[in-house]
């Protein structure tokens, strides 16, 4: 079993950064694979990135690649996103997930929430234009 937390999210204008965290129980962080998603208002949830144990592989959605940046730290059991150049479509709720410990990096697979064992109950980011 494993807990995860959400923070960092907030109100920006339209352009500006915001660096989400999610702090993870337990000692087998490292060696699962995590994720982040999203749900806007009126939408189902949706994929933005994923991890590898290590940190060496990541994927995105397209509509983040190369605005956003997912990253980890194994002793600090945590899993980061840095957003940048904020627009108002990227308004939404953000999941931190983790995957069954052990389970291998697939970055096809990681974009699917069934990849995902383990959510936690997010943290809103409102971007104003």
């Amino acid at each position: 079993q494993v807990q995860l937390v959400e923070s960092g999210g907030g109100l920006v204008q339209a352009g500006g950064s915001l660096r989400l965290s999610c702090a993870a129980s337990g000692p087998t962080f490292s060696r699962r694979v995590m994720g982040w998603f999203r749900q806007a208002p009126g939408r189902g949830r949706e994929f933005v990135a994923t991890i590898s144990w290590s940190g060496d592989n990541t994927a995105y959605a397209d509509s983040v690649k190369g605005r956003f940046s997912i990253s980890r730290d194994n002793f600090a059991n945590t899993a980061s996103l840095q957003m940048n150049s904020l627009r108002s479509e990227d308004t939404a709720i953000y999941y931190c997930a983790a995957a069954q410990v052990g389970r291998a990096y697939n970055p096809a697979g990681g974009v699917r929430e069934a990849m995902y064992d383990y959510w936690g109950r997010g943290t809103p980011v409102s971007v104003s234009s």
